[in-house]
Parts: C-alpha cells; sequence; structure tokens
C-alpha cells in the first residue's frame, strides 16, 4: 500500500514542499529512500524504525520504499523523521491516510520516539503558511508561529501526533505571541561616554551608523579603534518587527537560534569573526550552501578587526555583497541567495610594527614592509568603504581627562532622528538609507550647492577620485546634512565628508 505524507526544507530563505511517499509491500525486510538524500536523511532510517517501535506501534516486516518527491531537488536534515515514520504507519494501516493529508510535518525522531527540534523552522512556515497546518516539534511552535498566517501545532512525541491524527488527544494550537516592544539595544554593549578623546573618530561612527555607511578606523596599537568598534550597536536604532523575522530566519536556517538567542531575534547583530576564518565561513557555502558570517550580521555590524590579517581572498569575497547587500552562493547541484545588508566596521595599523602615524614612537618598518602591508587591502575594496578615519594615539592629558563625554543614549536619539528623515524621503523606495543610494537617487536627493560642487571638482582632480568615491562623498554628505537638520547639502557638509576619506587624500 502506497501513504503520502507532506513535508518541507529550506532553500535559503524559502522552502520548497516535499512529498514523502511510502510504499510498503512484501519482500526481504528492508527500508531504502530515494529523492537525492543527503546522509542525514539516510541515517533516518534507524531513528524511525526504533522511534516506531518504542511509541508502542508495529514495524511492518516488509520491503518499505521511500521516496522523497521532487526527486531532482537535494533533501538533507533530519527533519523528514516525522514525515516517514507517520507514512510507514499509514501505508501498514494503523492511522488512516485521509488523516494525514491535511498537514505538513516536520521533526527529528530521537530513538524513544520524542520530536527533537529542526532547522528553518520560521523559514518553512513562512513559506508555506497558505498551504496547510504545520505539526512539527514542540520546541520549534513558537518559533514558527511568529508567522502570524501559518496555523502550528507543537508536540512532544510521536504517540502525541498518532492520538492527534486519531482524534484521541488534541494538539493546543500555538498562537502567534504579541509582537514584542523590547526590540532595542543590548544590554551588553558598553557606552560611548567610556571613551577618551577621539572626537573625529566618534562623530565619523555617529555618521556611520546614521547614513548605514561602513567604516574604517586606522591607527596606531592601543589607540582606541577596537573599543570604538563595539560601542557602534549602541548607538543603532532598534529593529522593527519585520527586520528582527528576517534576522530570525538566517540565524533558524543555520541553527544558531537555539540557546544563544530566544525565539526572536531582538537586537541587531554584531559579528567579529577572527582572522584565520576562510571565505566559505565568511560568505557562506558548504556542499549544502549555509550562510556566512556576512549574512549573521544581515541588519548589523561585521567588524574585521587587523584587516590586512585577513587572507586577500577572505576580504574580497565582500565586495558584490557590500554594493548588493545579498550574496548568491552556487554550486554543483544547488543555489542559494541570503540577505546580507550589513554594516561593515574594519580596523587597521598603518604599518606591520603599528606605529607610522604615532607621534611619540619610531617606526621600524622599511617603506617596502609597508606597502606590502597596505597593498594586502585592494584598492576596490577600500573603495568602497564610505568613511576612513584616522584614530590617533591617546596622550596622558587625554586619558586622564575626567570631563564626562557623551553617552550611547544621546548619540543614539540624533542617529534615530536621522533615519526618519531617510525613511520618509525614501518612502516609495525599498532603499531607506543614504548608504544605499544609486546615481539616479544621488541626482534627486544629493545634489551640493555651487560651492559645493566647485569643492567636490577640486577634491576629484587632487585625490584623483574613482566614480564610486565621488558617489561616497555625495552620501556621506547627504548624512551629514541630514543630521544637521539641513534640506540642502552646503559646501561645509561637502567638506567635511571629504576629510573622511583620509586614504584617498593620502594615497591620491
Amino acid at each position: 500500500m502506497i501513504a503520502i505524507t507532506e513535508s518541507a526544507v529550506c532553500s535559503g530563505i524559502q522552502a520548497c514542499p516535499v512529498q514523502v511517499e511510502v510504499d510498503v509491500t512484501t519482500g526481504l525486510p528492508q527500508m531504502i529512500v530515494v529523492g537525492l538524500p543527503d546522509t542525514g536523511v539516510k541515517e533516518s532510517r534507524e531513528r524511525v524504525r526504533s522511534a516506531i517501535k518504542n511509541s508502542g506501534f508495529s514495524f511492518p516486516p516488509d520491503k518499505i520504499t521511500i521516496n522523497l518527491a521532487p526527486a531532482d531537488l537535494r533533501k538533507e536534515g533530519s527533519a523528514f523523521d516525522l514525515p516517514m515514520a507517520l507514512g510507514i504507519l499509514a501505508a501498514s494501516e494503523q492511522i488512516p491516510q485521509e488523516k494525514v493529508t491535511p498537514y505538513i510535518f516536520l521533526g527529528e525522531l530521537a530513538l524513544d520516539g520524542s520530536l527533537r527540534p529542526i532547522k528553518g523552522a520560521i523559514v518553512i512556515a513562512e513559506s508555506l503558511k497558505q498551504q496547510r497546518a504545520l505539526v512539527l516539534p514542540e520546541e520549534n511552535a513558537r518559533e514558527a508561529a511568529l508567522e502570524k498566517r501559518a496555523r502550528i501545532y507543537g508536540a512532544r512525541n510521536l504517540r502525541d501526533v498518532v492520538d492527534f491524527l486519531k482524534g484521541d488527544k488534541p494538539l493546543s494550537r500555538t498562537l502567534s505571541p504579541e509582537q514584542d516592544s523590547n526590540l532595542g539595544t543590548p544590554s551588553g554593549v558598553p557606552d560611548f561616554n567610556e571613551v577618551k578623546g577621539q572626537f573625529m573618530a566618534r562623530r565619523a561612527a555617529e555618521i556611520a551608523a546614521a547614513g548605514g555607511h561602513n567604516l574604517l578606523m586606522l591607527g596606531s596599537p592601543g589607540s582606541g579603534k577596537t573599543m570604538l568598534a563595539r560601542r557602534i550597536p549602541g548607538i543603532l536604532p532598534p529593529l522593527d518587527f519585520e527586520q528582527a523575522l528576517e534576522i530570525t530566519k538566517i540565524y533558524s536556517i543555520a541553527g544558531l537560534g537555539r540557546g544563544s538567542y530566544e525565539t526572536l531575534v531582538k537586537t541587531r547583530p554584531f559579528r567579529d569573526p577572527h582572522h584565520s576564518v576562510s571565505a566559505a565561513a565568511m560568505a557562506g557555502g558548504g556542499s549544502w550552501p549555509k550562510p556566512g558570517e556576512i549574512s549573521f550580521a544581515h541588519g548589523g555590524v561585521l567588524f574585521l578587526d587587523e584587516l590586512p590579517e585577513y587572507r586577500r581572498d577572505v576580504i574580497e569575497t565582500l565586495r558584490a555583497p557590500l554594493e548588493e547587500g545579498s550574496v548568491s552562493i552556487s554550486r554543483a547541484k544547488s543555489q542559494a541567495v541570503y540577505p546580507c545588508r550589513f554594516m561593515l566596521v574594519a580596523a587597521m595599523n598603518p604599518c606591520p610594527c603599528g606605529f607610522l602615524t604615532d607621534p611619540g614612537r619610531k617606526c621600524r618598518c622599511s617603506l617596502m614592509q609597508i606597502k606590502k602591508y597596505q597593498s594586502r587591502v585592494s584598492g576596490p575594496i577600500l573603495d568602497r568603504i564610505d568613511l576612513h578615519v584616522e584614530v590617533p594615539a591617546l596622550t596622558y592629558q587625554m586619558i586622564t581627562d575626567e570631563t564626562k563625554a557623551e553617552s550611547s543614549e544621546v548619540i543614539r536619539a540624533r542617529v534615530i532622528a536621522c533615519r526618519a528623515i531617510q525613511q520618509e524621503r525614501f518612502s516609495k523606495k525599498s532603499r531607506l538609507l543614504n548608504a544605499f543610494m544609486r546615481p539616479r537617487d544621488i541626482k534627486l536627493f544629493a545634489s551640493p550647492d555651487q560651492a559645493g560642487k566647485k569643492l567636490l571638482e577640486s577634491a576629484m582632480r587632487d585625490l584623483h577620485l574613482s566614480a564610486r568615491g565621488y558617489f561616497k562623498i555625495l552620501k556621506i554628505a547627504r548624512t551629514i546634512s541630514d543630521l544637521a537638520g539641513c534640506e540642502e547639502i552646503r559646501s561645509e557638509h561637502i567638506a567635511e565628508a571629504i576629510q573622511y576619506r583620509s586614504l584617498d587624500r593620502q594615497w591620491g
């Protein structure tokens, strides 16, 4: 007899429906799984057999063939355990076939029949919400219920699911939680009022946060680059529910939502991968394309400390994502697209010893060593970073100064006000920040006054700016103008924006 149950598999941040066809026929006792299953799916044979027996049901001593359709779509993970077990029970007439038809089943089975959580529950719920109700492990129910239009039922074990299908014992429907008003700044983020001096770097961090710009800080060791970077999440605006849900999907697919995060990711991510990270770990990849660090930083900050120490191929993977806000990972038999609209914050020393720009210490590096060190970061990458700011070494007077600096809360209020201006300006467009403006948007919203145009012309000629550098300056000037509450872009805004292209000034 043939029985059919419904399931699903994630592909990127979308889900595809999968039919689990089970045929139980006379023959040598064996269980065959076809339909491009990975090792995890193939191993489900032993889990399903033990779970059915230990749940008090009879495992048919016949030939069992399971097909995961469509057969040309690769299947991975352990989420097919539950639909396979129910298909076997339906094919062996232990439960009626018509009872399993109205639902999509997901869940990994333990040997005793209990259900363990799976990856990507919220992605599947969002993609297939209009098709059928979902029955999945109880631990995934609250996550999946974040999609308000989906019908979600959580179960603890195989026996509970079978009793629910037979009508002997109901499963309570998991309702969508109330929209969380706690979306805000993580409590563990240090405050900007702890930063001594570094007024230009603080200002650059504020501009970067307000306009979504990328930031590179250059300075000698101990000048405070890392200290500044770790405080930037504290001045970013809170997430709205839709942004939090999109970030939650990425973490759910990777299986990072359990334990390290609550059901909904409530704060903007801050990712700081070590410089030994591989290109696949940074951009995403693997035989089954998974999100990487740039996708985990979506909506938040990706911090690369000691930028030249990262492998060249790792840094170069950032080229397209910095421009497009998404990354497409292609493999021989699969492809996935993940969002990665992040704010890049990088820090580097000016030379191998770090003291090239430090007036108090002598640099020990030769000119060749300095050139080799700086060339580890390519021109195209530097061109894609909006703000380059120097972070000078602190003097004794700066360190011991007791003057209280502005707190993150004060700076954050200005950033939120600036972003509100941008959201109103781009209300009819998908790009809501100045950093994401295209040339046609710049022509409409970021055209400087006559004095500003002359100043920009001089900068283009003297600094040999690329076309991208030209547009970057206009975007930065637009953000500076918004922070000042000014509708037009004036020459002083252009002048300040040029100051944040220090590498163009040095190398131009």
